[in-house]
């Protein structure tokens, strides 16, 4: 048994009291994984940003709105852990200043943004023995984005999604297309995959990752 750390859902990132910066996650591919580790008796902290989904039965569930909540919740519980993974969408940029009253429109014709820090990456530095596993969407070129980011991120493995808008998304309960991508190997492409299959392949997956990370530590 392993104590996996999984991060789900989406970050909100305040502008002021009543609007946010987010994106599209639905949280359903992090819920999915941790129903499937909890099947294969694995224990499972779950680090959820705001969805409407209900916690799987044998999940600590951790909420956080977030990227700052987020990041502070997985330095709290990474290192008590075997593997991360990271399929939150995390909001990149957040307000470089937040105002504690709504923003009118007649007030304000810009809004100032700052990035927000990443947090796979950071970890990973600190992985040592552990699996990180990190995950991306792209609309664009999407193996070599992702392979890219498997490098700068000092990943172990990075699960690649494609989103073509209007003909491909990949949110929700629907199928999907993805790519598992570890830097000994050709990617593995899992066409039209619901994402609970996915989730059991990709724990299977971690397994040889687990093997040759002990084996580069040796």
């Amino acid at each position: 048994m392993k104590k996996i750390l999984i991060t789900a859902g989406p970050t909100r990132e305040l502008l002021d009291p009543v609007r946010f910066l987010s994106n599209l996650s639905t949280g359903e591919m992090g819920y999915a994984l941790a129903k499937t580790a909890r099947k294969m008796k694995h224990q499972v902290t779950l680090i959820s940003g705001p969805v409407a989904l209900e916690a799987p039965a044998g999940v600590k569930l951790v909420r956080v709105t977030s990227a700052a909540e987020m990041k502070k919740a997985c330095q709290r519980y990474f290192p008590s852990h075997d593997v991360l993974i990271m399929t939150a969408a995390v909001c990149d940029f957040t307000a470089a200043s937040k105002h504690r009253h709504k923003i009118h429109r007649t007030h304000t014709k810009q809004l100032l943004l700052k990035q927000t820090p990443d947090i796979v990456a950071g970890l990973a530095k600190k992985k040592g023995k552990r699996v990180v596993i990190g995950f991306c969407l792209e609309t664009e070129d999407w193996l070599k984005r992702a392979q890219e980011k498997l490098q700068r991120k000092q990943l172990n493995g990075i699960v690649a999604n494609y989103y073509k808008p209007g003909f491909y998304v990949p949110f929700g309960k629907q199928k999907i297309t993805t790519a598992f991508i570890r830097p000994d190997a050709l990617p593995l492409r899992l066409t039209q995959r619901s994402k609970p299959e996915i989730s059991r392949r990709l724990l299977e997956w971690i397994k040889d990752l687990e093997k040759l990370q002990l084996q580069d530590k040796k």
